[in-house]
This record gives C-alpha cells, sequence and structure tokens, in this order.
C-alpha cells in the first residue's frame, strides 16, 4: 500500500508518518507546531501526537512555503495570516491539477 492509499483509509498519523510522507524530521515537525498555530494535531492519553488529514494540509501549507518557496519562519507566518484563503484556494487547485494529471496519464495507458 503506497502512502497515497494510507492517505485515503486512515483517520490518524503518527509523527513518524508524517515526518516520511514530507522527508523532514520529527524534531522540526514539533517546531513546526510550536512555531504555526494552525498546526495543532491532537495528542492521545499518552502525549502522542495524532495526524487528521486536516493536519496534513496545514503541514503542506507550512512546507510549500518554507521549503519550496524558501520562506523564513517569520514570513511564512505572516503569509498564511495576511492570505490564509488565497493559499488554501492554491492547495486546492494543485491537488485537482494533480488528481487531472493522474486521470489523464490513466487515459493515455489505456491507449
Amino acid at each position: 500500500m503506497s502512502m497515497k492509499d494510507k492517505e485515503i483509509t486512515k483517520l490518524y498519523w503518527s509523527i513518524g508518518e508524517i515526518a516520511e510522507m514530507f522527508s523532514v524530521s520529527k524534531s522540526l515537525i514539533r517546531f513546526w507546531e510550536n512555531e504555526f498555530d494552525i498546526l495543532r494535531p491532537a495528542k492521545n492519553t499518552k502525549g502522542e501526537r495524532r495526524f487528521t488529514a486536516q493536519n496534513i494540509e496545514q503541514m503542506r501549507i507550512i512546507y510549500t512555503l518554507v521549503k519550496e518557496r524558501g520562506f523564513t519562519i517569520k514570513g511564512a507566518k505572516q503569509e498564511i495570516r495576511e492570505n490564509k484563503k488565497r493559499i488554501v484556494n492554491q492547495r486546492e487547485a494543485i491537488k485537482s491539477l494533480e488528481k487531472l494529471r493522474k486521470n489523464m496519464k490513466d487515459l493515455l495507458n489505456r491507449v
């Protein structure tokens, strides 16, 4: 089962799974959790973080701004605060385009 399949069927992910998904360290995720108000995974009675699909989307926003676009932590916080709706809309558009691309590849493979 690929990571994409797991994303569809699971309700909660561990910090280790999230670290693997984004190719970052667990300590970086914990750091981002402390720095960004939007990232607040639930914790079980043992204190272990349990990430939801919504938390993964929040991680994607942070990851995109910091790792892919080169924002500083301060700059990413400001960008999220000022343009959260636009950022969420962009993420949704990217997801739609990725799905469309996959469907088109599937069609081409059938031919």
